[in-house]
This record gives C-alpha cells, structure tokens and sequence, in this order.
C-alpha cells in the first residue's frame, strides 16, 4: 500500500521495528511453574536454530490499562502501560523462546501479542 504526502510523492508504508510473538505460558515443571521466566512463541520461527537471532533482543508487553497515568517527561497522559523484558535463551526445539521481564507478565496476558524489538543488535 503506498501514501501519498502533500506534495504528491508516493512513499511506503512504514516498516514495524519489531517482530511479533505470541506469550504462550510460563517455563514450569510437573508441579511447579516459574512465573519470572515467560515463554514467547514467536512468528515465522520454526527452529531452535533460528532462535539465536533473537537471545538478548528486548520485548515488551503493551496492553491498555484502566485509569490514565502521566507519560515520563510530558504533561501528556494516557492508558497505555508496558512491561518490558528481554529473550534470554531458547526453550524446546521449535522455537520458542524464555523471556524474563522487569515485572512478571500477568496471567490474563497468555495468548496475548508480544513484541519483539530489533534492539540491540549482535550483528
């Protein structure tokens, strides 16, 4: 899909600097689960070897809160909150990742969007 500005140049569409990932659950055992650690299905990866891209990449969970709160550095304020995390190792080998976040993620976010940023970069 192309835009046209003002002037009548067509420019693209703007590209996302994320990846998508889906939060599928939290790393556990038979009785015990481990609410710190998050695991992260990301899209478009189907293997353990393609997960390297993204160990030490930062996530975030962006979801709309109740009340609004005042953004860091403006008099703007908003409902948008975010959790913010990083991918710290490969889980199984049909690439999923564990993600470990500042806060842990809330249990109603399990089957809820994920971003991946393309920072910081290891290439």
């Amino acid at each position: 899909m192309k835009r046209i500005t003002k002037f009548g140049a067509r420019t693209a569409k703007p590209t996302r600097m994320y990846s998508r990932a889906v939060f599928t659950g939290y790393r556990r055992g038979q009785r015990k689960q481990r609410e710190s650690q998050a695991l992260l299905k990301i899209e478009g990866v189907h293997s353990r070897n393609e997960t390297d891209f993204y160990i030490g990449k930062r996530c975030v969970f962006v979801y709309k809160a109740r009340r609004k709160t005042q953004i860091p550095g403006t008099s703007k304020s908003n409902k948008m909150r975010a959790i913010w995390g990083k991918v710290s190792k490969s889980h199984g080998k049909s690439g999923a990742v564990r993600a470990r976040f500042r806060r842990n993620l809330p249990g109603d976010a399990m089957g809820k969007r994920i971003r991946i940023m393309m920072y910081p970069s290891r290439i």
